[in-house]
């Protein structure tokens, strides 16, 4: 009987993963989807407001103007991607934003609906705005591909054993919006659940290149962009491969490399 019960809650629990699950945009991989669009970006515009108030948004005009500047350009280029591949409806109801914040950290992010924050402790790392372009096309990737949600289903799931957002949120607030944070990689977790895994990285380097590409930048500044993140560890011991958010910068630089011949064919260098 115990065995019986045992197969029919695995079957049940297949059943569920198999019924909750999407399509990420563009590369037709599947991926866990238990929160609905909507809900990502009703509480994406909550959570950004929130951040906003928090923290400290940069008075300096000359890089403000070159953030917005570079993302402007980007959004452009997603929005004509997704329109010529007829999926115009994808982005339906995004309302891009792009803030520069005051804060020593090398990072950049971009929740649902086109909300972004790049850090001015990231700008002498990306050093013009080919870098720049590099680091925003990626976060960017990662919001328009549905990495967030993505990662939020998967903490919903392992955390707080498949509630539904609205409920989480209306039950464990606190607990929610720290899972929110964690998803987008605002947080740091080594373990069994990662900000964004391999997967979705290698992902958004791959996107992340086309939409530049699209925008006029030229997507090899990719690998000088990543040569000098990966000097910005010198002297610092990186974490175990298997632990870490992030591809090793060879593996990642080599998967780039692999990425521009296709990148490339989007590339026309502005007039």
């Amino acid at each position: 009987m115990k065995c019986r019960k045992a197969i029919s809650f695995c079957f049940l629990c297949a059943l569920f993963l198999i019924v909750s699950c999407s399509t990420v945009p563009i590369t037709g991989r599947t991926q866990l989807s238990l929160v609905p669009p909507s809900n990502m970006l009703s509480m994406s515009l909550q959570q950004y407001d929130q951040f906003l108030k928090e923290n400290s948004v940069s008075t300096d005009t000359a890089s403000t103007a070159l953030v917005k500047g570079v993302g402007g350009r980007i959004q452009m280029a997603v929005e004509r991607y997704f329109i010529e591949h007829g999926m115009r409806n994808e982005l339906q109801n995004y309302a891009w934003e792009f803030n520069l914040i005051e804060s020593k950290e090398v990072n950049a992010w971009c929740m649902p609906g086109g909300k972004v924050a790049v850090y001015t402790g990231i700008l002498p790392v990306t050093q013009d705005e080919n870098g720049l372009a590099v680091v925003m096309g990626h976060e960017i990737a990662h919001a328009v591909a549905g990495h967030g949600g993505e990662r939020m289903s998967h903490l919903l799931a392992v955390q707080m054993g498949g509630l539904a957002l609205a409920v989480a949120m209306a039950e464990k607030p606190e607990s929610s919006r720290n899972l929110w944070f964690t998803a987008f990689g605002l947080g740091a977790q080594v373990g069994f659940i990662l900000p964004y895994s391999r997967v979705q990285e290698y992902e958004a380097d791959r996107l992340g290149l086309i939409f530049m590409a699209m925008a006029g930048y030229e997507p090899r500044h990719a690998v000088t962009l990543w040569e000098r993140m990966a000097a910005q560890k010198d002297g610092k011991k990186a974490p175990p491969v298997f632990l870490s958010t992030h591809p090793t910068d060879a593996a990642r630089i080599a998967s780039i490399k692999k990425a521009l011949p296709e990148a490339m064919r989007y590339y026309r260098k502005p007039s």
